[in-house]
């Protein structure tokens, strides 16, 4: 599966968003992102390989600018 494929990094029960105005381009999500689902590009962070991600939220941890993030969909109980 492409992110060309998908809207917004949608992923399995979760969504994981980058909001590239946020994005400062620190490479700190993609350094701590266990299974290198995420690069820089254009000075940028960018999914490039979706069906890697496991949401395991080290991405959205470590972004010091809040540019990426989980979302869970509104159906999904928080516990």
């Amino acid at each position: 599966m492409k992110m060309e494929d998908i809207k917004a990094g949608e992923v399995l029960n979760e969504k994981i968003v980058i909001n590239p105005a946020w994005c400062k381009g620190c490479g700190i999500c993609v350094a701590f992102c266990p299974v290198k689902a995420l690069a820089l590009k254009n000075g940028k962070v960018e999914m490039v390989d979706v069906d890697k991600c496991t949401q395991c939220g080290m991405c959205e941890l470590r972004c010091p600018d809040y540019a990426i993030y989980l979302r869970r969909k509104k159906n999904e109980k928080q516990g």
